[in-house]
């Protein structure tokens, strides 16, 4: 019976996403491999996972980029090229919003968080990741993954303007989101 439950254990952990592969189009060009974090942000990295395998990630623009702070993307509804992009921050997706899962880890350069209203429990599917430490946002916001590769190609992402970071022109985009394994 031990021999089942830990066969069972091992199928169920194998069949959760590790990570995701993100081909960024623009300023920047290349892929950024994330790990995502399931132990730590579980409900998170589910929805995250969902999307990126549904392809709504796809075409989705960082609309809010901030030079020492953060690149910010993942606004389903409202942030994908090629469409109007004036509301590009304000929506999320069809699923609901998630409760926060927050932990002890830092944000530190490269840590990918979720972004969110001012509401703790409003995070959908925008997330951002980090240029610099942002320790300040510890405990405030959900830690969702790392970035293991590619973090030069974050770095090339065209920055945005002003004290929200507002992308104007032609925004860097997520041409493709993977989910591996």
């Amino acid at each position: 019976m031990l021999k089942l439950a830990a066969a069972f254990s091992l199928l169920a952990s194998s069949a959760l996403a590790s990570g995701l592969e993100i081909q960024i189009e623009g300023e920047a060009n290349g892929i950024v491999k994330i790990d995502l974090f399931e132990d730590v942000a579980p409900k998170h990295v589910e929805q995250i996972t969902a999307l990126a395998a549904d392809g709504q990630y796809d075409g989705v623009v960082f609309h809010r980029v901030i030079e020492g702070f953060m690149a910010q993307t993942g606004d389903v509804k409202f942030g994908r090229i090629g469409e109007d992009m004036s509301s590009a921050g304000m929506g999320g997706s069809e699923r609901g919003n998630i409760p926060a899962e927050f932990s002890d880890l830092n944000f530190d350069r490269g840590v990918v968080g979720m972004a969110r209203s001012q509401n703790p429990n409003s995070a959908n599917s925008q997330f951002f990741i980090m240029f610099a430490p942002g320790h300040f946002l510890n405990g405030q916001y959900t830690v969702v993954g790392q970035v293991t590769e590619g973090m030069d190609v974050v770095d090339a992402i065209k920055r945005g303007a002003g004290a929200n970071g507002a992308v104007l022109g032609q925004p860097d985009l997520m041409s493709k989101v993977t989910v591996t394994e």
